[in-house]
């Protein structure tokens, strides 16, 4: 018994007779200590940052208690203890990231909620509901700053990967559309697999633009702020994800570059997770910079800009890099893929190197193997996926809001892409 860890509690229970109830409960147990009873959720983090706890109990309807919230609780070593009320059920407290919920009253689960190991990982996990064994896979773009045509490779994969096809052009005026309406002339084969495009680029989204999208509400923050409450399930991510292209779904970014705090790291890990149980894949679109280091970090309550590139990294099971055939773009690339290497993010399954606008006008005669040589002395990458340069379909595709697929399908950009899909199903052999 000398030798049991002494567990000390913060208690923030917010109704009067619930908290002096557990706090009576706790207080007779021995070994355990309420240090503090917190009157708000400030009061609670502040006291969880300063260490001045090991547990700390909430209430459900605690004002503010949110993903962020729990996690920064869990970020300080604490183990979280929901009690569940009658606004509040278990399951949205649980999908909140607590590690354990209790019904109110019942002290016997208090005490062995509270006297339990605190959490291995950092981190809150995400509860992934069983789809028989069957889980979709994140894709991430990236690139370093001024890599040309990140936003365009996220899209043209992800299209690519639906298997939209094309028929024949419509003469005419050009089409826009808005979210959720289906572009006429634009077929798939029937089974293809259903993917989700998201637009998570902090610093520059265009995700929205590049498509002709006249609605551009942000469906990612959106579902973000659902996350944050426990509430996003698959179908309230379908109603943000709308169908823009055949089998394609779209999480537009924001708007404006000032609301990247609407983008928390800590909300889109399970909105990438419920993205596996949508659609077959999740092409996610990343900002380019990977700092942790910001000059907001020494506020450990601040959020971080670069969360949602490093969110979706930790997510990805494939990360696709895009630089561009250029000596500035080479350079680039070599240094974007250390500070890949060197980003903390745990070792993806797998990466794919792309460069986009290979031509021999700014590289030289045999530009392709030029920047393969370069790649391969420079970076150690032997396995790279050139994309030649069409500015004329690329340009209409641009003009229209449309992909490759449905205004230059014999674009040999389009080819290209294509077999950057095929390669990344060969690099998850699982489902295909």
């Amino acid at each position: 018994m000398s030798d049991e860890r002494v567990v000390t509690v913060l208690v923030a229970v917010r109704a009067p007779d619930e908290e002096a109830a557990a706090v009576t409960v706790l207080g007779a147990q021995p070994r355990v200590t309420v240090t503090r009873r917190c009157a708000e959720l400030t009061e609670l983090l502040a006291s969880a940052e300063a260490g001045a706890g090991t547990a700390a109990v909430v209430s459900g309807d605690l004002p503010g208690l949110d993903r962020e919230a729990v996690a920064r609780m869990r970020a300080a070593g604490l183990r979280v203890v929901a009690v569940e009320d009658a606004a509040t059920p278990a399951a949205r407290l649980a999908a909140l990231g607590c590690d354990v919920v209790v019904a109110a009253g019942d002290a016997e689960n208090l005490v062995a909620a509270v006297r339990g190991a605190p959490p291995e990982v950092v981190e809150p996990s995400v509860a992934v509901p069983d789809a028989g064994g069957r889980r979709g896979t994140v894709v991430a773009v990236w690139g370093p700053p001024g890599s040309p045509g990140r936003t365009t490779t996220a899209i043209e994969l992800a299209a690519a990967l639906a298997g939209v096809g094309a028929a024949p052009a419509r003469r005419g005026g050009l089409l826009r559309r808005s979210r959720g309406t289906r572009p006429s002339g634009s077929v798939r084969p029937p089974g293809a697999d259903t993917v989700v495009l998201a637009d998570a680029d902090t610093y520059a989204s265009s995700v929205t633009s590049r498509l002709g999208l006249l609605d551009d509400a942000p469906g990612l923050a959106a579902a973000a702020r659902a996350a944050s409450r426990g509430a996003l399930d698959v179908v309230a991510l379908a109603h943000h994800s709308p169908v823009v292209l055949p089998g394609v779904r779209v999480l537009t970014g924001i708007t404006r570059a000032s609301r990247w705090p609407e983008l928390p790291a800590a909300s889109l890990d399970v909105v990438f997770e419920r993205c596996r149980e949508l659609a077959t894949w999740t092409v996610v679109d990343c900002g380019p910079i990977l700092e942790t280091d910001e000059l907001i970090t020494y506020d450990t309550r601040a959020p971080q800009r670069n969360g949602a590139t490093l969110s979706a990294l930790q997510a990805a099971d494939v990360v696709v890099v895009v630089g561009g055939a250029d000596p500035v773009g080479v350079q680039r690339l070599v240094r974007g893929l250390e500070d890949l290497r060197d980003a903390g993010v745990p070792g993806v399954a797998a990466r794919v190197v792309v460069v986009n606008r290979v031509r021999d006008a700014v590289v030289g005669r045999r530009a392709g193997s030029q920047v393969r040589d370069a790649l391969a002395r420079y970076a150690g990458v032997d396995d790279v996926h050139l994309v030649p340069d069409d500015p004329a379909g690329l340009d209409a595709a641009l003009l229209a809001g449309r992909v490759l697929a449905e205004c230059a399908p014999a674009s040999p950009a389009r080819a290209a892409f294509q077999d950057l899909a095929e390669r990344v199903r060969e690099l998850v052999p699982a489902l295909t």
